[in-house]
């Protein structure tokens, strides 16, 4: 990756040798801090991309007591408003769909297609908010007394946390922000330590909307270690939501942390996907679903598809073709239109794969391909890797757990009911997929006895969802809901109300309450 290219990008985006991490938005609010720098190393090259300058606890408090401030104003704005702003955030953001989609392959190592498809994820999410901003609906019900009306309505909620995982940097920003912003509600953002320059392209390409609607304190930002910035968030009683994506460890904590104080908090935790493979499905794609689905962003979805059960009639065959079709795959620069897989975040990342294909051989497993590092010429830093096919069982622990890592375990089966226990016995339950042509296997699937997880899909991988839908899943996924459908109402507080416009006080279930004793 040539120098001068990745400098060209910076510049682009604003991004400067040195960041400040603390901003309320706007193009002159940014807040200079004396914190210790945080530097942003591309998993590419291995090489320093950029630093930011870390908020410290006083910048924490300026940030979150200007998103209070904001929200009074901005909360009393009419809805429709609302979404003129986030439609200009859309527009500013199609501006900038190739630049910031270069910045998430250089920042993240996935490659430059699923960098650029992840901000016209942004800007499908603003499409969708902004159709969203006249459609906060609440119901009427009739009263059970006279000369009454009832009806329910929702309020925005206050100041959104919002912490992101290392993997979508900017989508998942995107599904809270923009939501979050015409429900009318303000939002703080604590991006991954690993991807703060999104974070700052993000909140610089949206300033000028911020200025010109002159809502400065409605997307605040800010980056810092998880003692002054991450613990303090989850303690903090004036952020009423926390929408966390991670690790389900991660989870438990923030769970149990807003929980304490009896906030609210919105979990997009790990997966252990699956795909059913039957034996009358359309082979090719099935193979094609497994490969974009283990080997896309190499494998650090939370949507990868991490195991492959299939019928033992076609299990060799099967596996046959999808060796030949990983021999094929180009790992290398994500920048690079040829390559199909990056590297891992890290090289931490990549000692955790090779831990869990030691871990997978010891405990019975057999590797059919893959699962070594890898050295790309000219890119010798980076944290690459060659994918790995593993053949093995479900109720080995290390099948269990949740790799993030492009591993892949291929698991055989007899019955369709077999297939169903399997694919179910794993704590995690967020996407999940069949392939056949069966109805009647289709829809065992999809009924209550079927798949478990939050996201169930016929002849379509486990990974790629669109906006349209709610997004999140079951079990140790935590639970959440974000992006499409109504995944709006968690923004919001619902409000009950009830109207008497006639000359009497009838109580409710026909109770008699009259202080002289005299009865109605």
């Amino acid at each position: 990756m040539e120098k001068h290219h990745i400098e060209s990008i910076l510049k682009d985006l604003d991004i400067q040798s040195v960041n400040y991490g603390a901003t309320t938005g706007t193009t002159w609010g940014r807040i200079h801090t004396l914190g210790k720098e945080l530097v942003s190393y591309s998993p590419v090259t291995g090489q320093p991309i950029a630093g930011v300058v870390q908020a410290q606890a006083h910048d924490y408090e300026a940030v979150v007591s200007k998103a209070g401030a904001a929200f009074e104003k901005y909360r009393m704005m009419p809805a429709p408003r609302r979404g003129e702003i986030v439609r200009e955030i859309g527009n500013a953001l199609r501006e900038k769909k190739q630049r910031l989609g270069a910045l998430i392959s250089l920042e993240t190592g996935k490659i430059r297609a699923e960098g650029e498809g992840e901000v016209q994820e942004m800007i499908d999410i603003a499409d969708f908010a902004v159709g969203l901003s006249r459609q906060l609906y609440g119901l009427t019900m009739h009263s059970e007394r006279p000369f009454h009306r009832m009806y329910e309505q929702w309020h925005p909620l206050g100041i959104v946390g919002i912490i992101t995982a290392f993997n979508f940097p900017a989508a998942v920003w995107s599904w809270n922000a923009l939501v979050a912003a015409v429900c009318g509600d303000v939002v703080v953002f604590k991006p991954s330590s690993k991807t703060p320059l999104t974070a700052i392209a993000i909140q610089n390409i949206i300033a000028p909307v911020v200025d010109k609607y002159d809502i400065d304190g409605v997307f605040n930002l800010v980056i810092g270690n998880r003692a002054v910035v991450g613990d303090t968030l989850l303690q903090d009683r004036r952020i009423p939501l926390v929408s966390a994506t991670g690790s389900t460890a991660m989870g438990k904590k923030v769970a149990t942390t807003v929980a304490a104080r009896l906030g609210r908090s919105l979990l997009e935790l790990g997966g252990n996907n699956a795909i059913i493979v039957t034996e009358d499905c359309d082979m090719n794609m099935a193979l094609r679903a497994t490969l974009f689905g283990a080997v896309g962003t190499a494998g650090q979805r939370c949507t990868s598809t991490r195991r492959i059960i299939i019928h033992n009639s076609i299990k060799d065959r099967f596996v046959q073709q999808l060796v030949n079709a990983y021999g094929q795959i180009r790992i290398g620069d994500p920048m690079d239109p040829y390559t199909l897989m990056g590297p891992l975040i890290d090289d931490t990342a990549k000692q955790v794969m090779m831990q869990a294909i030691e871990a997978a051989r010891d405990q019975g497993a057999t590797i059919v391909y893959g699962g070594t590092a890898l050295t790309v010429e000219g890119l010798e830093n980076g944290s690459y890797v060659t994918p790995a096919i593993v053949e093995a069982e479900n109720h080995y622990p290390i099948v269990q757990e949740e790799t993030f890592a492009p591993i892949l375990y291929i698991i055989g089966y007899d019955t369709f009911d077999q297939a169903l226990a399997l694919h179910n016995d794993v704590p995690q339950g967020l996407s999940s997929a069949v392939f056949t042509s069966s109805m009647k296997y289709q829809e065992q699937f999809l009924s209550h006895r079927g798949s478990d997880c939050g996201i169930a899909n016929v002849n379509i991988g486990t990974s790629g969802a669109e906006i349209g839908g709610a997004f999140g899943g079951e079990k140790e996924t935590g639970g959440g809901r974000e992006s499409g459908s109504d995944a709006w109402r968690i923004y919001m507080r619902r409000q009950t109300n009830t109207i008497n416009w006639g000359d009497d006080l009838p109580l409710a279930q026909g109770i008699v309450f009259d202080i002289k004793g005299e009865e109605k």
